[in-house]
């Protein structure tokens, strides 16, 4: 059973120069994690997908829809992430991890060692290896334990839950699940705590690391690295204000859809989009925003252009 230490979780995320929790788990700053929740998945995907980060997504089944019928926002979920790994108990391994938990303080079942330790707007995500019959991590008594101790948090499972009933009737509260089923959870041992995760099998699978900022929306969850959360929340924005503006110039037949779906605009295009956002009120929010890199690479494309040209 793998706990991993303050030195090992400095080396599994050596890219966070920010602020971390003792156990040296990263912990992104709470006004990134509030800004996350007025942008759309494909806002936040999209960034870390075309810095290589291509396996951080999974499609999941939700405890609660993301928008109520009026189609205002219900339950999206964001926090910082908790993993746990388990797999199948052997008699041997089983006394060896119960030893070890006795001896650091930890009672009841390897599940509540994981809630137990649970902090404000902490998401445990669990590997519980796709097991749904007696593999329901979560019912109505944990869920309620991971919404006293995390206040906005959740938790996501590949596995199972039960008393789903109850589980609804829990305010304030996100799951992410596979499959629900009425048995206990029974017959399996936690062998990682903080330590890197799959979620999900081959054909569809994510990673997730300790530390992650964990995005719940009704697609399913998106992990975040720690490290990559500013230039996200800022290249969201930045793609909020450009499909606002792009909306308008297509309406206005400024420009084509092609123009405008173009991952590097021209610097005619930039320069309009630098006056919509000066000028017109929507543009207020984004007024912060450094577009310097989006004009040098502008600039880079015109001189290729001039070249293949000549």
């Amino acid at each position: 059973m793998l706990f991993t230490s303050r030195d090992e979780m400095l080396s599994l995320t050596p890219l966070w120069k920010g602020e971390r929790y003792g156990d040296g788990r990263p912990k992104v700053a709470d006004h990134y994690l509030d800004a996350l929740y007025n942008m759309t998945l494909e806002e936040l995907w999209k960034p870390i997908f075309v810095k290589g980060y291509e396996n951080q997504f999974i499609s999941m089944k939700s405890l609660h829809p993301e928008f109520k019928a009026d189609g205002t926002v219900n339950k999206k979920m964001i926090g910082r992430a908790v993993t746990a790994v388990y797999a199948p108990t052997r008699p041997d391994y089983a006394a060896a991890c119960y030893a070890v938990a006795e001896k650091l303080g930890k009672n009841g079942t390897p599940n509540q060692w994981v809630i137990d330790n649970l902090t404000d707007r902490d998401v445990v995500v669990v590997d519980m290896y796709d097991k749904i019959y007696k593999g329901t991590f979560l019912g109505g008594n944990l869920t309620t334990a991971v919404r006293t101790k995390t206040g906005s948090g959740g938790a996501v499972i590949w596995g199972g839950i039960r008393d789903i009933e109850q589980m609804k009737l829990v305010p304030d509260v996100q799951v992410y699940y596979r499959g629900i089923d009425p048995t206990p959870i029974r017959d399996f041992m936690l062998t990682g705590y903080n330590t890197p995760l799959r979620m999900g099998d081959g054909r569809e699978a994510a990673i997730c690391l300790p530390g992650d900022v964990v995005y719940g929306c009704s697609g399913g969850v998106l992990f975040i690295p720690p490290h990559l959360v500013e230039e996200v929340v800022d290249g969201g924005a930045k793609t909020q204000i450009k499909d606002m503006f792009g909306f308008e110039m297509i309406t206005a037949n400024r420009f084509t859809t092609a123009q405008i779906d173009k991952n590097t605009w021209s610097e005619e295009m930039l320069d309009l989009l630098m006056g919509f956002i000066r000028d017109d009120p929507r543009g207020e929010p984004y007024r912060g925003l450094d577009w310097s890199e989006e004009y040098e690479l502008a600039r880079d494309n015109s001189q290729n252009d001039m070249q293949s040209a000549l």
